[in-house]
């Protein structure tokens, strides 16, 4: 048996028999893992605090039969206290691990994603993160993903998306008007909701108006729905807590 340590996110978790947790963690180096945590809903020293959505841990992992790894220990290496005192905040945060959690499959690493968590996480606990940065995550998310909509041509033709888009998620992205009759699920967007994605997808930061930016996120839960086969439950936390 191989152990190794390695930098984690711990995305989600379930209890298993009396005593254990399963735990899925993003880590840095191996990707997307199934840990098993011994006794860790017994014992107050072992995982104390740590096996919490969102934590970023070090963690010490020891290979066994199947895919499943087990959970040695973990140290906490920020837990974004300040974050967690603010319910818009953790509702962010949830969304942003479970994106991330079905975007990817085990054993399959994605350091770039590893790295825009992180990233994305302490702007969230520092209290930085503007009201697009949600946006702007999920974006470069799904581009690591190889899952990019294409905003600045039609996703049927190439062409130019004209001054009558439309968006269709089956198609993955815009679409121009002539070749709308062959896109029977899109539907039609503002050429300004367009080019203000493209340009978060490019790495703008410009703020989208309110009106857009919940447009936009109509469209991204679609598109995401559609690629994963089922609707994230987080969305449905950030829209009981008022989040567009």
């Amino acid at each position: 048996m191989e152990r190794y340590a390695d930098d984690a996110f711990v995305l989600s978790t379930v209890d298993y028999g009396e005593s254990d947790r399963m735990v899925t963690l993003l880590t840095r180096e191996h990707g997307k893992l199934t840990a098993f945590a011994a006794g860790a809903r017994k014992s107050k020293r072992r995982f104390a605090g740590a096996l919490e959505p969102f934590m970023r841990l070090r963690v010490q992992l020891v290979e066994t039969r199947g895919s499943t790894v087990r959970l040695d220990s973990a140290d906490i290496v920020s837990g974004f206290y300040a974050a967690r005192e603010d319910l818009s905040l953790i509702a962010r945060a949830l969304y942003a691990v479970e994106l991330c959690r079905e975007l990817t499959r085990e054993h399959e690493p994605h350091p770039e994603l590893f790295t825009l968590m992180e990233g994305y996480l302490h702007r969230l606990d520092a209290k930085e993160a503007g009201p697009t940065s949600l946006l702007a995550f999920e974006l470069a998310a799904l581009a690591q993903a190889g899952l990019m909509p294409r905003f600045d041509s039609c996703s049927l033709c190439g062409g130019a998306p004209g001054e009558r888009p439309r968006f269709d998620q089956g198609h993955g992205g815009a679409v121009c008007e002539p070749c709308g009759g062959r896109a029977r699920d899109s539907v039609a967007v503002p050429v300004a909701l367009l080019s203000g994605l493209r340009s978060l997808q490019e790495g703008g930061r410009t703020p989208l108006p309110a009106d857009l930016r919940a447009r936009a996120r109509g469209l991204l839960n679609v598109f995401i729905a559609h690629h994963l086969g089922r609707r994230l439950k987080s969305v449905d936390f950030m829209a009981q807590v008022g989040l567009d």
